[in-house]
């Protein structure tokens, strides 16, 4: 028997179905419900001769569990996995690759929501460790938003040997902490970089913050003292995009 995943919401489907309908193995939709949205659904499916099926709502939410399905789920052929080998096979013909690194991320959204914007910011790759952290499981995928399919997530044994393994490759590790002496827009972001992220609450394990070559902070001008991870890595990610951009050659009218 094929192993195969199960994503759900209309998003993430409605991607999937438009990326690579050639992995959807069966599009599953709630038996009530027939709206513009679904029924756009169900005629992607048809159009790439995909299986569709009608099943009973409460059925569905047996098989998926108390998450917000929005009435559809679709089955899937995984993505194949990135190993470090991969990774460092990448890097070779990578100009300047930006990768997001995560150290313990535990709650899946956290994870879907970083995968989303290291997507939108042109990121390489994902990296996280395989033990005490979470995985790209539905609800990941679900908050990616089709992110899952495009930007490979790479789940290494030890991440710190990983984070060894790209500062041999030329590649600046660039760590964040709300106690950094330097401010992100002080470090130089513009060549290959690894941003590296902690768990929530916890932050950089010792070893992994030993491993950085930079620590950074964002400014917190508020009463809060610390910013949820996801929306961390989006702040760092867009800051290396927005000191990119700088030196980007305009573009011909």
């Amino acid at each position: 028997m094929s192993r195969h995943e199960t994503i759900y919401g209309l998003h993430a489907v409605r991607s999937m179905l438009m990326r690579h309908p050639e992995r959807v193995m069966t599009l599953r939709i709630a038996a009530r419900r027939d709206d513009a949205r679904v029924r756009e659904l169900e005629e992607l499916a048809r159009q790439q001769v995909r299986p569709v099926e009608r099943v009973d709502a409460h059925a569905l939410a047996r098989t998926l569990g108390d998450v917000a399905h929005q009435g559809v789920a679709a089955d899937i052929e995984p993505l194949p996995p990135w190993t470090e080998d991969d990774l460092l096979g990448a890097l070779e013909h990578a100009r300047n690759p930006l990768l997001l690194a995560l150290d313990g991320v535990q709650d899946p959204h956290n994870l879907g929501a970083c995968l989303r914007t290291a997507d939108a910011c042109g990121a390489l790759a994902v990296i996280v460790p395989r033990d005490r952290a979470a995985s790209l499981n539905a609800a990941a995928r679900k908050v990616a938003a089709g992110a899952a399919e495009t930007t490979p997530v790479v789940t290494v044994t030890n991440l710190v040997r990983t984070l060894g393994l790209l500062k041999g490759a030329q590649l600046w590790l660039v760590g964040a902490d709300a106690e950094a002496p330097k401010a992100a827009p002080e470090v130089d972001m513009t060549g290959g970089i690894v941003l590296v992220l902690g768990a929530e609450g916890s932050g950089l394990r010792q070893l992994t913050r030993q491993t950085c070559d930079f620590m950074v902070r964002l400014p917190l001008l508020g009463a809060v003292e610390s910013l949820n991870v996801s929306v961390a890595a989006g702040m760092l990610l867009y800051e290396a995009v927005r000191q990119r951009s700088i030196d980007l050659p305009p573009k011909d009218l």
